[in-house]
């Protein structure tokens, strides 16, 4: 099989490097690609990994190059292109897509449509009022009072977000955006549970947690996201067959009764509050960091598992297969993130950091003549697995000290309270 990824990113580069270890991958094009993708080593004798120079806007160039290399599958990473629609012309094309068509992907790309959505789909979620005009926005902030979530409608890289106690900064945010919900306050540890469909199969990942704010103890401003670990052991026991159950399965099914049917990654991010469980948001897309933290643990063969999804297989392929271990992703951010990332910064270290359970995954690099240097704002993400929590963050933040960038900034705490087993969740069943 031949394989080409669309995006730059360190979810791209984690899709890239599970993909490598699938004995039926023959090639995996990155593109456009990272200087992380670009020096990964073939997993196997005669596998080839390379990087192409592509528009990912340009949905012509990208069908053209899909076509040049007879790629058997497109896996798109990022989000952008998918609301964009690059996932029809390749389908258009008889190209086998792992992503949703532009329609199914306004579940990430509109709010209010997820909202709709999930309504239809009788999908828990939190309540939210749609807002155009400020004086909207006043009114429902002043409704559901305190702290005060404040989402833009449209994408926003993942730092659409305020969660905020200060009402005068939850109507600044709002103020910036052309529609935006207002929602409520969900209490309860949040969770990433991420969804492999055909658009009516849902194969349900394992769960992870991944961490929003920029400093310990959840301080500081909303993320793409500092870190993420997997898997919980504190989440119940039925927590995987509750949110297919409730949450992924009803979705699938109201997207394909609209007849815009999903067929990619289906992304749910979840509140597990005192009422049950809550989605506070779907994704199009594997989440960054979360995917460089599972995909170390997936037995399953990668490109099989998601051809199948790509083809409308699904049901003939099987639960997904996990090894008995734990894994940590630790983000590496530039200076003056997430405000005004500075670029430029030289990168070393990232040899010596990678090595046994440790891989570092690029996400905002850059080559400079020889040098290595910072191109964004989410800089690397450190992915470690262990044998338990404990060991997989002693040897992520081991390698993240090995790693030298000026000013660089990363939390000291990805899955700290998971580790000493100080966080507890409520059965979900009893009222949700």
């Amino acid at each position: 099989m031949k394989v080409l990824v669309i995006g730059s990113g360190g979810r791209e580069h984690a899709l890239v490097w599970a993909l490598a270890q699938d004995p039926d991958v023959e090639q995996v094009v990155a593109a456009p690609g990272n200087p992380g993708i670009a020096v990964l080593r073939p997993a196997y004798d005669g596998q080839t990994i390379v990087c192409r120079s592509v528009d990912i806007s340009d949905h012509d160039a990208v069908v053209a190059l899909a076509k040049e290399l007879g790629a058997d599958l497109v896996v798109v990473g990022p989000e952008a292109p998918l609301v964009a629609g690059l996932a029809d012309p390749l389908r258009d094309a008889g190209i086998a897509v792992f992503g949703p068509s532009r329609d199914a992907a306004q579940i990430e790309g509109s709010k209010a449509f997820a909202k709709d959505v999930m309504a239809a789909a009788s999908v828990p979620t939190g309540r939210a009022y749609v807002c155009t005009t400020p004086e909207q926005a006043a009114e429902a902030i002043d409704a559901f009072g305190p702290p005060y979530v404040v989402k833009d409608d449209g994408l926003a890289a993942g730092k659409g977000v305020v969660v905020t106690s200060d009402r005068d900064e939850a109507l600044a945010h709002a103020a910036e955006c052309e529609q935006v919900l207002i929602e409520e306050y969900l209490d309860g540890p949040e969770v990433s549970l991420f969804a492999i469909t055909d658009g009516t199969t849902v194969l349900p990942m394992q769960p992870a947690q991944d961490f929003k704010r920029l400093g310990d103890n959840d301080e500081g401003p909303n993320t793409g996201g500092m870190g993420a670990y997997t898997p919980l052991p504190w989440a119940p026991d039925d927590l995987v067959a509750e949110i297919t159950e409730k949450v992924l399965q009803p979705t699938i099914d109201e997207l394909r009764r609209r007849g815009t049917p999903f067929s990619g990654l289906l992304y749910a991010g979840l509140a597990l509050t005192s009422r049950g469980v809550r989605v506070i948001e779907f994704n199009c897309r594997f989440g960054d960091p979360e995917t460089q933290a599972l995909l170390p643990l997936l037995k399953t063969p990668l490109a099989g598992l998601l051809y199948a999804a790509a083809t409308g297989k699904l049901a003939d392929h099987g639960p997904l297969s996990w090894q008995s271990a734990a894994s940590v992703a630790v983000v590496v951010a530039a200076k003056k993130y997430p405000s005004s990332p500075r670029s430029g910064d030289v990168i070393s270290g990232v040899d010596q950091a990678e090595a046994g359970a440790v891989r570092v995954f690029h996400a905002g690099t850059a080559l400079d003549g020889d040098e290595l240097v910072t191109s964004g704002g989410r800089v690397l993400a450190v992915s470690a697995t262990g044998k338990d929590l404990d060991e997989a963050r002693q040897r992520a933040y081991a390698a993240v000290g090995q790693i030298r960038i000026k000013g660089s900034q990363h939390r000291t705490d990805i899955a700290l309270k998971a580790a000493r087993g100080e966080v507890t969740v409520l059965s979900l069943r009893p009222g949700a």
